[in-house]
């Protein structure tokens, strides 16, 4: 009998991962990809649109159109998951069993958690750009702004690609400089960080560049109301602690969980909806015939494309693995890299894993790009992976010289922080 794999979730790990089992698996297995509509989205492109330096045409295209021939297509929500029967239950009616589940349904905004977010003001003197719609209100509201307090606020972690916030503050000053308004202009990041990041190496490199392009840096600070209306007590941001800063215009990283059907789902989902994973194997924790990709993971790594990317790998030989009745391989080391956008056509690239955080030298190798360092190159290499994400990762192709595992050839001070 074929067995059947189901896939939760057609954006980047869903996507990756049924191209890559059905490479790797052939007509041995039955593969199954669901989800609530046809529209996949370059999510790394949401950062550009604000600054209509991007649109729809490169950005969106239909989600069926990327999965390799033999692989099925459901477009329907997903209502439960029934992990002791091992079947899924769809917003349709329809019922899908299965032999291997993966869960890649990312992770969701939820700003209706945070008091006075989507009241008075959301979507006028309050947006987020970590959606396509958000990230286009966003762009109106750049362009009518002539000057006073912008400020950029994460309200709690985890999200989804955690550099972005910051590589707004950094194409924001570029961009009012640009309009010859910088001056008239303040900008704040405020986050609930004891740091501008993380890792304190590239939050000490990451703190420089926000000082260097005079932005404000505003730490630890929990957001608990959203005052987003003129008049009293006016736009401002007010913490837990009863802190406040005040804007003009503020764009705002809402609080992140999982899909919903993680709790509907008994036993499948953590507080936040987010299914816990062995860090390493990718199995849940949950079912041995679940296994997790992307942001849809409680793991301790970044919820970021890369992330996903160099997950699919050992998911798939893992996947493979169970189906022979053999135990998974603990391979994935929790590596990241993330191109940060600095402006005027300049970004930066880290590179981290579980155990090592970001260091200086070159990515992927002795001879390669620079790390923790401005460059062109890298502004250029960020502009080449939309590129390849379309051509290469989404089709589950490997791309030469970039392996799942983070090289420590190139790097200086290469030592593990435990």
């Amino acid at each position: 009998m074929t067995e059947r794999i189901v896939i939760l979730g057609g954006g980047t790990g869903g996507t990756l991962s049924a191209n890559r089992l059905r490479r790797r698996l052939g007509d041995d297995v039955e593969i199954t990809v669901v989800d609530r509509d046809d529209d996949h989205v370059y999510q790394p492109g949401l950062l550009f649109v604000p600054f209509q330096q991007a649109g729809p045409g490169g950005l969106v295209r239909s989600r069926p159109r990327q999965l390799h021939a033999g692989i099925g297509y459901h477009r329907a929500g997903v209502r439960r998951v029934d992990v002791d029967r091992d079947r899924v239950q769809l917003d349709d009616g329809e019922t899908l069993p299965y032999d291997v589940l993966v869960i890649a349904t990312g992770a969701r905004l939820l700003p209706e958690e945070t008091e006075g977010l989507t009241g008075p003001g959301w979507g006028q003197s309050v947006h987020t750009f970590y959606d396509y719609a958000g990230a286009t209100a966003l762009a109106g509201a750049l362009s009518r702004f002539e000057g006073g307090r912008l400020v950029v606020n994460v309200v709690d972690l985890p999200i989804k690609c955690p550099v972005a916030p910051l590589e707004f503050c950094f194409i924001a000053d570029w961009y009012f400089r640009v309009r010859g308004i910088r001056d008239k202009v303040s900008l704040t990041y405020v986050t609930p960080l004891d740091a501008a990041f993380t890792k304190p190496v590239a939050a000490r490199a990451l703190a420089g560049l926000l000082a260097e392009k005079g932005v404000e840096l505003v730490t630890e600070f929990n957001t608990g109301t959203v005052y987003g209306a003129d008049g009293d007590p006016g736009r401002r941001l007010v913490s837990f602690d009863g802190r406040e800063v005040p804007f003009d215009l503020a764009v705002v990283v809402p609080l992140h969980g999982g899909a919903a059907y993680a709790d509907a789902s008994p036993g499948l989902g953590d507080e936040l909806g987010f299914v816990p994973t062995d860090p390493h194997t990718l199995q849940s924790t949950v079912r041995p015939n679940i296994f997790v990709i992307g942001d849809a993971t409680a793991l301790p790594a970044s919820k970021a494309g890369s992330v996903t990317h160099f997950e699919g790998e050992t998911l798939v030989r893992n996947v493979a693995r169970f189906l022979a009745g053999q135990e998974p391989l603990a391979e994935f080391d929790g590596h990241a890299n993330c191109f940060v956008e600095t402006g005027f056509g300049k970004a930066l690239l880290i590179d981290f894993n579980y155990d090592t955080e970001p260091l200086p030298g070159h990515y992927p190798a002795a001879v390669g790009l620079p790390l923790l360092k401005e460059s062109r190159l890298n502004h250029l290499g960020k502009l080449m992976f939309a590129w390849l994400y379309w051509h290469s990762l989404l089709p589950g192709r490997d791309i030469p010289g970039v392996g799942s595992a983070m090289p420590l050839t190139g790097k200086r001070d290469a030592v593990t922080t435990g």
